[in-house]
């Protein structure tokens, strides 16, 4: 193996240095994401500047995804032109300008643009950061450094649900505005990706960059040697993009990507999240409506932070399964409280603790497992010279499926019912029990090679393994 840790003196430190500077990305994602919480009461219900309908604030939150949908193709493009690191950088252009409008919004279609812009800037750092951390990372530890992505954005939904219990929007959106700068001074000295400079044909680049993760006293001959081989082959087996997505391993791996993506997003986990405040509330917790998105919040950041300690220990298929299983019993039980609130209120009067616990419960298993898992995956089953284009593929799939849902989720709500609802996520989340079981390969612990061979049926004990595990 070309790169076990203590055999080639290799450390890991770095890696988590570097892995958690690209993670920083996902924070300011994270507080956009969690903006629309804090900010919707005082934006709907006060009286200077502009008021902001509960139809306009729905946009308001959702063109953030649209805005994400959109940006991921194009990143996936750009990644390869001018390189993860150089584009990660220029993404803190539209997220400061994105803040800069939403500070000093005049109008609602203001908002909209400021929202929109955001979303360009988080949804490509969802294709990027990925991108990056899977190709620095030993294959030992890029579980846990591809699962600092998922932690990071609970982190930043927690750090505005804290910060907005406080502040206004005006002061709210100041700080968040200001993390993405704070991202790109510290992001600026991490090393490109070596696979990129290996790409661009910058050996003595990649070299450095090799030694900065892991270490001067790293053997890093054999790993720049693989990673050449493995260039040199790509550009004698060089194809358009179409024809290698066309590639019956390219298209295993889409599909893999693609229901991960699906499943995440139709598990009912928006809904959830929208229905946390009125949960509690109806429960009769007396935990106050800003304090209880901090609990949620503070939960997602326990549960996240303790998939990244135990994804390279347990293993991918079995995180994503228990996660799947509780979640499609916890959706059923919120489902049986509202299907009989609907028919009889006073039915459920003493059932208050049920949605409550069902719902700490879902949450803490989505971020082990279907939360930051899918993310994970998307940057190990793909093939490099498809990477960009496949990963980008996927991302604009959970965008848009985020959207949809979060648009829909009221429709369906009042056309099937409250319980209804959260019966029909159950069983989408069933058949993704079933989905994970059948189709989703272990990565636990295999090189990108490794993972390839699995895909094409070959045995991947036999497989070449790449230094830093990137085919």
């Amino acid at each position: 193996m070309v790169h076990g840790g203590t055999e080639t003196n290799s450390k890991t430190l770095p890696q988590y240095v570097a892995a958690l500077s690209a993670a920083g990305g996902a924070f300011a994602a994270g507080t956009l994401l969690g903006w629309t919480s804090p900010a919707g009461v005082e934006l709907k219900t006060r009286t200077d500047d502009f008021q902001v309908s509960i139809d306009e604030f729905s946009w308001v939150g959702s063109a953030m995804t649209l805005g994400a949908a959109c940006v991921c193709i194009p990143i996936g493009i750009l990644i390869n032109l001018i390189g993860r690191k150089l584009t990660m950088l220029l993404l803190v252009l539209p997220f400061t300008i994105g803040w800069g409008l939403l500070i000093w919004a005049q109008n609602v279609a203001m908002m909209y643009a400021a929202r929109f812009l955001l979303g360009i800037a988080g949804g490509a750092f969802c294709v990027a950061a990925p991108l990056y951390t899977g190709e620095i990372a030993q294959k030992e530890i890029r579980g846990t450094l591809g699962s600092f992505f998922q932690l990071m954005i609970t982190a930043g939904i927690l750090f505005v649900y804290a910060i907005g219990a406080g502040l206004n929007v005006f002061w709210m959106s100041i700080v968040c505005g200001v993390i993405p700068i704070v991202f790109g001074l510290v992001f600026v000295f991490m090393p490109e990706s070596p696979t990129y400079l290996v790409i661009k044909n910058k050996d003595e680049q990649a070299i450095k960059s090799i030694q900065w993760l892991r270490g001067k006293d790293y053997e890093y001959r054999a790993e720049i040697e693989e990673l050449r081989d493995t260039q040199k082959k790509i550009k004698q087996d060089q194809v358009s993009w179409w024809e290698g997505l066309s590639r019956p391993v390219s298209r295993k791996a889409l599909a893999i990507s693609l229901g991960l993506m699906f499943f995440q997003q139709l598990c009912g986990i928006n809904a959830v999240i929208f229905y946390s405040a009125q949960i509690f509330k109806d429960a009769q917790t007396g935990i106050d409506e800003n304090l209880s998105t901090i609990v949620v919040g503070i939960m997602q950041f326990i549960a996240t932070f303790v998939s990244t300690i135990v994804v390279d220990k347990l293993g991918r298929r079995l995180l994503l399964l228990t996660s799947a299983i509780i979640m499609a019993l916890s959706t059923a039980a919120m489902g049986v409280y509202f299907y009989m609130q609907d028919q009889d209120a006073e039915s459920v009067a003493t059932l208050g603790w049920l949605p409550v616990v069902s719902l700490c419960v879902f949450i803490v298993l989505f971020s082990i497992g279907f939360g930051p898992v899918p993310w994970l995956m998307m940057g190990e089953v793909f093939a490099a010279d498809i990477k960009g284009v496949a990963g980008s593929i996927a991302g604009t799939m959970n965008w848009t499926l985020a959207f949809i849902v979060t648009k829909t989720f009221d429709n369906l709500r009042g056309s099937l019912g409250g319980g209804q609802t959260f019966w029909l996520f159950s069983g989408i989340t069933v058949v993704g029990v079933f989905f994970v079981y059948f189709v989703v390969p272990e990565t636990k612990g295999k090189s990108l090679n490794e993972i390839q061979a699995e895909l094409e049926g070959k045995s991947t004990t036999t497989a070449p393994s790449t230094g830093n595990g990137t085919v």
